[in-house]
């Protein structure tokens, strides 16, 4: 299928699929005139890939976890895939933890802000 169809098939943007192939997440044949053409596997692909994105995961690091997908069956490989997702969960969960000090942070600033204002409006009144 052509790349305007692998968009209408998977909802991607057909800048996102080329994207997708820069960064070897996806692959093609070409015709003779330079048109992409993929297997009808591509959309599942997509569809993994765009579930990856959703999950926090970079480019760079659903590259390294997509052979997973392609050799199901090899252990080394299941086993790095499994490091490296394991590796962007504790990633994510350090970023949770930081963005929730930052928001108790902020809780508290407010907290003295609201105090303050309410001092503003009782001497006004």
């Amino acid at each position: 299928m052509r790349i305007g169809e692998l968009s209408r098939r998977t909802g991607v943007s057909s800048r996102s699929l080329r994207y997708y192939e820069e960064q070897g997440l996806l692959t093609s044949s070409r015709s003779g005139a330079g048109q992409r053409h993929y297997a009808d596997s591509a959309v599942e692909r997509v569809s993994l890939v765009r579930q990856l994105f959703d999950a926090g995961l970079s480019s760079r690091v659903i590259a390294t976890v997509l052979p997973c997908v392609e050799s199901p069956d090899d252990p080394a490989v299941a086993e790095e895939a499994f490091a490296t997702m394991t590796r962007e969960r504790d990633r994510i969960d350090g970023e949770i933890a930081r963005l929730t000090e930052s928001r108790d942070a902020l809780d508290v600033v407010l907290a003295a802000n609201s105090r303050h204002r309410a001092e503003l409006v009782a001497r006004s009144a």
